[in-house]
Order: C-alpha cells, then sequence, then structure tokens
C-alpha cells in the first residue's frame, strides 16, 4: 500500500501504422484502478482520450528494447507505451504492477460465485458419470489422519499411506469425468439464443474449472514425491514418480538413465514408486546413439493428404475460447492449441520433408566454381519449403516429446543427378572410401547415392530441436538446430526459427551458414493459411559469395501472397550474378548475370519419397512410433480420442520435467551435442562427416 500512490506524466503510446507513436500524458489513478491519458497535461481536467481499467489486466515489459511496454486490459484492449528510458519503464511497470494485483485481489474478494441458473449445466450430461457416486465415508480428513509416527524431536507426523493415495486419485478421477462432463454440456449449447455457449460467463467457468483440475494434480504430485520421501528417506536415484492409474508409460524415457523397461503394463504394487527393470525385449530405451541401417528402410507410402479446415465453423467455440485467454505478443509455447488443427506428423518430421529433393542437394557439390555452388544451394533453399508445408493450409504439426527423434533416407539414382561436364572434382581413393563408414562397403556397384537423416528434440523449454543430414559418398552434410517461438498477434500467430544451418562441402572445404524465415498461421477465425516472411542470408566466407533472400508478406491492401525474391553477389566486387523472385510454392524465375534465365514450376517438381523404418522396428520414441495413436485417430476423424492420447503424452512430460527438476538430474541428449555458435548455444551432431573425414586425412598422413 505504500507504493500506491497516484502517478503521472508522458509517455509514448503507438497509435496505428499511420501515425506511429504520439506523446500523450498519462494518469494512473490508484483508488478506481484506471490507467487514463490525455493529449497533454493542459488538458487532464477534461474528458480522457482513453481509460483503461487495471483489473484483471497483464503488464509486460517489450523484449524488442527497453524502454517499451505493454497494458493488455481483461477486456482485450491494449496500450503499447514507450518511456524514456529502462529506469521510467521500470517505474511505470511496477506501479502498475501493484495496482493491477490489487484490483484483481478486490475482485475476488468481492464479487459472489456465479449467480445460479435456472437449471444445473452438469445434470445434461453427466447423470451416467462416476463422479455423481460418492462413497460415504470418504473425506478429506480420513485420507491424511491415519497413523503417525514420532520424528526425533518427539512431535507426531502424520504418514500418508498408499491406500488412501489411491483414493486420493479416485476421487480426482471422479472430478475430472464431472468437469469434462461440465464443458461437453456448454459446448452443446447453440451458438446463439437466451444462452449459448460464447456466454462470458461459462467460458470464465470453463477457464476456472480446468485451471482447479490442474492444480489438483499438481498437488497431488506433491504429495506423491512427499509419500515416497517418508518411505525412502530421500528419493533414490533411478525411480521414478507414477500415477496411480492406467496411463501411456513414458516414465522410462525421462529418467534419461540407463536401459530400462518399456511396457504398458500397469505396476499393481500400492506404493507409487516404481523401481526401475531391466529391459526384457527388443528396442531397448537407451540414451546411447543408434546406428539406423538404411537397408531396413522402406519406402514410404503413407499419404496423409491434409484435409481443409471446414470443421473451423463446428469449433468456433473452441477457438473463442482459447483468444479470450490469449494476449497481443504472448508467448504461445506453453499454450494447448486444439487439436484438430494438428497436421498427422511430428515437428521433426516436417524438417525431413524439407530435404524431399535430394537430386537438387546433391547437385549442390556438383558446382564447377564458387559462384555455382553458391547458386546452386540457393536454388535448393527455395524449392524445399514448398513439400515441407505439405500446401498452403495452416495446420500444425505435432510438438516433439523431449528425446523423441525422427530418422529416415533417401536414394537417389545417379543419373538422375545433375553434374557438370567442366567439373574437376577429384573421385574419392580407395582407402579414404573404406575409412570413412562401413556404409560404403559394396556400394560401387551401385546406381544411386544414400541422404541419411536424424532430428532429435533436444530441449522442452525452450522447444529445440537439431537435425542432420548427409551423403557420405558426395561427402557432404548439413547440421542444423531450430529453437521455434511462437506469439499470438490477434487474428494471426506467428512462428520465428530462430537458430542457424550449417552446410558442409567437404570436397571442397567450404561451409555455408543459413537461417529459416518465419511462418505465420493467417485467419485463425475463417480458413487458416500459411505465409512466409522476413529476411534469411546465406553466407561462405571461405568464397566470398553471400545470399540475400527475402519473404515478402502480403501487403493489407493488395500485393502477391507468397512473394519471395533474392539476390546472389560476390562480396568483394560487390557483384550481383543471380536475382531471384516468384513465390515460395508456386513458379521461382532464376535470372544469371550471363542474362540466361530459368523458371522452376514447383507444383511440378518431382518429390522422392523418403525411406523409413516400419513400426515394429522404431524404438519406442521415434516420431511416428510415439504419436501413432494421435495419428490413427486423426485419420479415422475422433478428435476427443486424438485429444486423449495427444494429452496423455504431454501430461507426462511436464510430471517428468518436474522431476527431474526436484532431483536435479540433468538431461542428457542422444545424437546431438551443445556448443556455442554466433547465435548464443548450438547442437551439432555427435559425428557429423566433418569430424570423420578430418580422422581419415589425419590417418593418411601418418601413413605417408
Amino acid at each position: 500500500s505504500d507504493h500506491m500512490e497516484n502517478i503521472y506524466g508522458y509517455l509514448m503510446k503507438y497509435t496505428n501504422l499511420v501515425t506511429g507513436w504520439q506523446y500523450r500524458f498519462f494518469v494512473l489513478n490508484n483508488d478506481a484502478g484506471l490507467l487514463e491519458y490525455f493529449v497533454n497535461e493542459q488538458s487532464r481536467h477534461l474528458k480522457p482520450r482513453g481509460t483503461l481499467q487495471l483489473a484483471g489486466a497483464v503488464i509486460s515489459p517489450s523484449d524488442e528494447d527497453s524502454h517499451t511496454f505493454t497494458v493488455n486490459a481483461a477486456s482485450g484492449e491494449q496500450y503499447k507505451l514507450r518511456a524514456t528510458d529502462a529506469k521510467e519503464r521500470q517505474h511505470w511497470v511496477s506501479r502498475l504492477q501493484i495496482c493491477t494485483q490489487h484490483h484483481t485481489e478486490a475482485i475476488g474478494k468481492n464479487n459472489p460465485p456465479l449467480k445460479s441458473r435456472s437449471f444445473s449445466l452438469a445434470s445434461q450430461g453427466s447423470c451416467n458419470s462416476p463422479g455423481v457416486q460418492r462413497r460415504p465415508s470418504q473425506n478429506a480428513i480420513s485420507f491424511f489422519n491415519v497413523g503417525h509416527h514420532r520424528s526425533s524431536s518427539g512431535k507426531r507426523v502424520p504418514i500418508l499411506q498408499p491406500d488412501h493415495l489411491v483414493d486420493v486419485r479416485e476421487m480426482m478421477s471422479q472430478a475430472e469425468g464431472q468437469q469434462r462432463d461440465l464443458i461437453r454440456s456448454i459446448e452443446c449449447l447453440p451458438v446463439s439464443g437466451h444462452l449459448t455457449s460464447l456466454d462470458q460467463d461459462l467460458l470464465m467457468l470453463k477457464a476456472t474449472s480446468m485451471a482447479t483440475m490442474n492444480c489438483l494434480n499438481d498437488c497431488f504430485h506433491i504429495l506423491q514425491l512427499q509419500h515416497a520421501s517418508q518411505q525412502k528417506g530421500s528419493l533414490p536415484a533411478g525411480t521414478t514418480i507414477s500415477w496411480l492409474e492406467p496411463k501411456i508409460s513414458l516414465s522410462n524415457h525421462f529418467k534419461n538413465g540407463a536401459a530400462q523397461s518399456f511396457s504398458a503394463e500397469i505396476n499393481n504394487k500400492p506404493a507409487s514408486v516404481r523401481e526401475e527393470q531391466p529391459i526384457s525385449e527388443p528396442g531397448q530405451l537407451t540414451r546411447e546413439a543408434e546406428e539406423i541401417n538404411p537397408d531396413e528402410e522402406l519406402e514410404d507410402i503413407s499419404d496423409d493428404k491434409e484435409d481443409d479446415l471446414g470443421a473451423v465453423e463446428e469449433q468456433r467455440s473452441i477457438i473463442l475460447h482459447l483468444l479470450s485467454q490469449l494476449k497481443l505478443g504472448m508467448d504461445l509455447t506453453r499454450v494447448v492449441l486444439p487439436t484438430f488443427i494438428l497436421e498427422k506428423r511430428s515437428l521433426l518430421e516436417m524438417y525431413a520433408d524439407f530435404m524431399s529433393h535430394p537430386d537438387l542437394f546433391l547437385a549442390i557439390t556438383n558446382g564447377s566454381s564458387a559462384e555455382e555452388r553458391m547458386i546452386r544451394f540457393v536454388e535448393y533453399y527455395l524449392t524445399s519449403f514448398h513439400e515441407g508445408r505439405k500446401g498452403a493450409i495452416a495446420k500444425k504439426p505435432y510438438n516433439p516429446i523431449i528425446g523423441e527423434t525422427f530418422h529416415c533416407s533417401w536414394r537417389m539414382p545417379k543419373s538422375e543427378v545433375v553434374t557438370d561436364a567442366g567439373s574437376n572434382l577429384p573421385a574419392p581413393s580407395s582407402s579414404e572410401q573404406g575409412t570413412l563408414a562401413k556404409d560404403l562397403e559394396g556400394q560401387a556397384e551401385l546406381d544411386y547415392y544414400t541422404v541419411k537423416f536424424v532430428a532429435e528434440q533436444v530441449s522442452h523449454h525452450p522447444p529445440v530441436s537439431g537435425f542432420y543430414a548427409e551423403c557420405v559418398e558426395r561427402k557432404m552434410c548439413v547440421n542444423a538446430h531450430v529453437w521455434t517461438k511462437s506469439k499470438f498477434l490477434g487474428m494471426s500467430i506467428g512462428v520465428t526459427m530462430v537458430g542457424e544451418g550449417l552446410l558442409s562441402l567437404l570436397e571442397h572445404g567450404e561451409e555455408y551458414t543459413f537461417s529459416l524465415p518465419c511462418a505465420y498461421a493467417r485467419s485463425i477465425l475463417t480458413v487458416p493459411w500459411v505465409e512466409l516472411g522476413g529476411k534469411v542470408n546465406i553466407n561462405c566466407a571461405k568464397t566470398g559469395y553471400s545470399a540475400s533472400i527475402n519473404f515478402h508478406t502480403k501487403p493489407f491492401y493488395g500485393g502477391k501472397l507468397h512473394r519471395v525474391t533474392g539476390e546472389v553477389k560476390q562480396n568483394a566486387t560487390n557483384t550481383v550474378v543471380c536475382r531471384v523472385q516468384g513465390e515460395w510454392n508456386s513458379v521461382l524465375e532464376f535470372t544469371y548475370s550471363s542474362g540466361d534465365t530459368k523458371c522452376v514450376d514447383l507444383t511440378k517438381l518431382a518429390v522422392t519419397r523418403k525411406r523409413v523404418r516400419p513400426l515394429e522396428k522404431q524404438g519406442p520414441f521415434e516420431s511416428r512410433r510415439l504419436w501413432q495413436h494421435v495419428t490413427e485417430s486423426l485419420r479415422d476423424g475422433d478428435i476427443d480420442k486424438a485429444t486423449e492420447h495427444k494429452r496423455a503424452l504431454e501430461e507426462r512430460q511436464r510430471n517428468e520435467e518436474r522431476l527431474r527438476a526436484e532431483t536435479e538430474t540433468p538431461w542428457c541428449t542422444k545424437y546431438f551435442l551443445k556448443e556455442a555458435s554466433s547465435q548464443g548455444d548450438g547442437w551439432v551432431y555427435h559425428k557429423p562427416l566433418w569430424k570423420t573425414v578430418s580422422t581419415v586425412q589425419t590417418q593418411q598422413m601418418d601413413n605417408n
């Protein structure tokens, strides 16, 4: 209360794209819980130009600079403000937050519960719910006053017995059933009339009931940890906390330790702590890197064409409920999006689909000059997004689980890879071929190249993926790590791909660094569509060639969709050697310094199918096996079932992440190692081809 004084002063307020930033005189009225502004201080006695109710508001310092901050009111209105310096911003932000907290708490204390309706929503769909049948003997007191033991100080300490934890879990399951019935009843209401599914009170009831159940689950998790520590004194290494109901068994994976059993059977022991069990079946779970034999992989025959989002109209209430909880600029990393907008593939597999033109990828190293190799890389880069996005429909791939991996490969006939008649590339020596990799044994007679791909989710918060592809025979590989940062932008969602990639052409000793554009899901309330935007750069320090590529977002008025422009130049002379323009999902036109032009129609470009191991041969945390039940449910159109499978995976991931934090157990990756990069911490494949080739060359020098 000492800090609840009224403050006032000039701040810059962002108005719109036309007028931009303007100075306005702001007044924080603590007594009324209002933020008001006037044209200037002299007009303060007049009616305010604008007023925001601070109860329920969110005050957010901006990460774009040290002066800007936003005030997001509960009504959805937003002020974007800028102070003169960081100190003044902190002064305003702290006072606004204190006022906001005070008035938000006051509303909670003074407002009575929601007015009773003339009928019971829960009774409409929950008459058969097990939650309505409660044993008379069940009460909270009896669960905790069960038994005692004396501590060293002589005080009696309550002990939670395992069977009472089971009872708590049963009651919570009943409550969860009632909560689901309540949600269904609300969503079954009409969208118009006296009482609708979009009623403000009902939307609030949905949100608070869900938050309450999440809070109860967190409390129960604490009880489990407390019970385990009382029984064992402390959590021994290798033990885990398990839910007392059948769940998808992911705990062995998230313990991130030695080989353990991976089975879905339920432990009948009453205690909530399950000991490690040795692996007794093939496909064992281990954090040791696994070498995938490309001969075990079969050509992918799945053809998961994504349906259009006609279901958006049917699911409008879910989207509106979601939007009602979001604020402009909010980070969506921890927001659970509705299942019906999901693609039938993991984000890791989407990265693999960017490699669907291996002929263009392999042709890069065949360029006879540094200039030609840079141009070929740009051609490959721009043709990768069309297949990677699987069209323009804005569906979202699964968020990978930490430790999830995806493996595949491509076989590319050598006759279909563009070569250069004037190329003088040296052929690999027989000794070098033999030492590089056992994969090449007996491949001299083969008429195809093999490109191998592996991806791994190396971090959950922040969500970071690493992926790596190589062709041993052509001595080329690409390594990349991507942190996906998503933000709510009103009627669209923006995803920034933070990270960098590195293409290595070992025959030429060249390295090409590159970045990725931002992606946007537009018109999320009607038929969402995908747009790419932003500037990316490709650089080769050794040759001095670089490329600058612009993905243009559509202007508000006029303009084309999916437009892209770019140029390749020699840095030393600043000479442009190639220009490109067109649409990244349609036709691209390349104009060379010689005056020649080439058009590439991406809709007619041949796609090479990837090769993937059958599900029965995949490890339990390879993408397709891990998400198979979600994918099958989506194929069958059973959104509820897909949501349940997805929720089970995500819930267990959250629980195990908490356990690792409490036991201070670090996560160990399987295929990628953390290394410093130009943009902070980067992730590099543990056995990149450049290390193998370097080892071979060292051995040859020693032999000579």
